[in-house]
C-alpha cells in the first residue's frame, strides 16, 4: 500500500500538471486562433486582415509599404498607451471609463434603431397648407439678417460683338427674348435668368465683382436695370424686387427651414408615442416591472 504521504505527493503534483497543462493548452489555443497577425503588443495582435482594409488598387507598392508601417507604428503607440492607462489610472477612474463606453455603444444601437423606425415608418410627406399654417403661426421667428433681391444676370468679355442686341434682349425679356438669350447662353461667361428667386446680397456681390459692401444700395434697388463694365467683362442687370433684412422673411425663401422644423417636431413626437407603445407593451407582457427598493 502506498503510504498517505507520498499520495498526497502525488495528488498534488498531478493537480499542478493539470494546471501547467492548462495553461500551456490556453496559450496554444490563444495562439491558433491569431489568424495572420502583423504585429503583437503584449496579449494584444494586429491582423492581416486588418491591414488589408487600409490598401486598394489605387496605390502604389511603396506608397502601400508606408502607409502599412505608419499605421502599425499607430496601433503599437495606442497599445502601449493604453496598456500603461490601464496599469496607472485607479479601478475606479476606469469603472467611469467603462460605464461612459457602455452607454455610447448603448446610445448607438438605439439611436440607429431609432433613424430607421422613423425612416421607414414615420410620414415625411408635408402638405402646402401645413407649411403655410405653420409659417404664418411663427411669423415672428423668420426674420431677416441680410438683404434679399430678385434679380437676373449676365456677363460677356470685353469684346463681345453682338452687346446691342443681348442688351435689347435682355432688357425686353418677353418670352421669344428669353428663348433667343438661352440659345446665346453658351457665348457668356455666366448668367442666371430665374428673376422669381429670392437670392442673398451676398451672394450677388459673391457673383458680379463690380458691385460691393459700398455700392450694393446704389445698384441693387427695385425695378432697375444697369450696366457695369471692368477688364474681366460686361454685366448687365435686371432687379425685380428687394427685402431689406429685419422683414419678415417670405416663405418662399424659408420654405426649406420650415420643413425641417415641421419634420424635427414630428420625428420627436413620434419617438415619444414609440417609446409610450414599447414601454407599455413591456408592462402588458410582464417583461417590464418595478421593484419597491425598500423591501
Amino acid at each position: 500500500m502506498i503510504p498517505y504521504v507520498m499520495r498526497m505527493r502525488s495528488f498534488k503534483f498531478l493537480i499542478c500538471l493539470l494546471i501547467v497543462i492548462s495553461f500551456s493548452s490556453c496559450s496554444y489555443f490563444n495562439q491558433q486562433e491569431i489568424k495572420d497577425p502583423v504585429a503583437r503588443v503584449g496579449e494584444n495582435y494586429l491582423v492581416k486582415e486588418e491591414i488589408d482594409k487600409l490598401l486598394n488598387g489605387g496605390i502604389s507598392s511603396g506608397d502601400s509599404a508606408v502607409l502599412v508601417n505608419n499605421y502599425i507604428n499607430d496601433w503599437a503607440r495606442k497599445q502601449l498607451l493604453l496598456d500603461r492607462a490601464r496599469i496607472n489610472l485607479s479601478e475606479n477612474k476606469q469603472q467611469q471609463f467603462e460605464e461612459l463606453v457602455a452607454q455610447y455603444r448603448a446610445d448607438l444601437y438605439i439611436n440607429a434603431y431609432k433613424e430607421a423606425l422613423v425612416a421607414r415608418s414615420m410620414d415625411t410627406a408635408i402638405a402646402q397648407e401645413e407649411l403655410e399654417r405653420f409659417y404664418e403661426e411663427n411669423k415672428e421667428n423668420f426674420k431677416l439678417n441680410e438683404d434679399l433681391v430678385k434679380l437676373r444676370y449676365l456677363s460677356v468679355s470685353p469684346d463681345f460683338t453682338n452687346l446691342q442686341t443681348v442688351r435689347e434682349r435682355f432688357r425686353n425679356f418677353s418670352p421669344e427674348d428669353q428663348e433667343a438669350l438661352r440659345e446665346m447662353a453658351l457665348k457668356f461667361k455666366f448668367y442666371s435668368f430665374n428673376d422669381s428667386v429670392w437670392v442673398r446680397t451676398s451672394e450677388v456681390i459673391q457673383k458680379i465683382p463690380v458691385i460691393n459692401t459700398d455700392n450694393k444700395d446704389e445698384y441693387l434697388k427695385k425695378s432697375q436695370f444697369f450696366e457695369l463694365s471692368d477688364s474681366l467683362g460686361v454685366y448687365l442687370v435686371a432687379v425685380n424686387e428687394v427685402l431689406s433684412r429685419n422683414n419678415t422673411a417670405p416663405l418662399s425663401y424659408v420654405e426649406p427651414t420650415v420643413r425641417k422644423i415641421i419634420l424635427n417636431k414630428r420625428k420627436l413626437e413620434f419617438l415619444r408615442t414609440l417609446e409610450k407603445e414599447l414601454l407599455d407593451e413591456a408592462t402588458r407582457n410582464n417583461d417590464f416591472q418595478v421593484y419597491d427598493p425598500k423591501k
